[in-house]
């Protein structure tokens, strides 16, 4: 089953074709308003560990290996990983993060290992 999923910058407005709108990140965002935010759940559970989130740093040629050791700490959160899988089986899914870098954050890690698991 493919999944009906997209990955967002939480900076960017609200749209009606959205779904479900996810926060995936520890940290609540600068500036931003939970009214602004639009949120159906915010999984801070599913982000990754503190270790992990610092020894990444966003750096790019940390990329793959932060994928890979991200995989395993979701391979262990299965709780999780089930309440997204469930709001996915309902529709549209929109994982929200608030890295400046669009291309190295954990929403698009998260959203690469669930398409893998669909």
């Amino acid at each position: 089953m493919a999944f009906d999923l997209m990955v967002k910058r939480i900076y960017e407005p609200p749209a009606p074709d959205d779904g479900q709108r996810v926060l995936v990140d520890r940290i609540w965002p600068r500036g931003v308003s939970k009214e602004h935010a639009a949120l159906a759940l915010w999984l801070k559970q599913i982000a990754p560990s503190d270790a992990l989130r610092k020894w990444f740093g966003h750096e790019p040629q940390r990329w793959a290996e932060f994928r890979k050791r991200y995989g395993a700490e979701l391979d262990g959160n299965g709780e999780a990983v089930a309440t997204l899988r469930d709001l996915l089986r309902e529709g549209k899914v929109t994982l929200l993060y608030g890295a400046h870098d669009e291309a190295h954050n954990n929403a698009v890690a998260l959203a690469e290992y669930l398409r893998g698991m669909g």
